[in-house]
């Protein structure tokens, strides 16, 4: 059987995963929270440049519109 989107959201629910963005940016942090439009909830965000941290975000709230991909970190 074949995995939907929210099945491979829910396996990484509280776990850290990379998010890249539509304008190249990297997020790394938890998931906490989800919904029907893949917006996510992160907690403990940091932005990565080049792999190497740029900015901590703390909690942050992502426009699923925005996300091209998540992986786990």
């Amino acid at each position: 059987m074949q995995e939907r989107p929210f099945d491979l959201l829910n396996k990484v629910l509280g776990q850290q995963v990379l998010v890249r963005l539509k304008n190249n940016m990297s997020i790394r942090g938890k998931i906490t929270s989800f919904d029907a439009h893949m917006n996510i909830v992160m907690e403990s965000a940091e932005e990565l440049d080049g792999g190497e941290l740029k900015a901590k975000l703390g909690t942050i709230l992502l426009r699923g519109g925005n996300i091209i991909f998540v992986s786990p970190a």
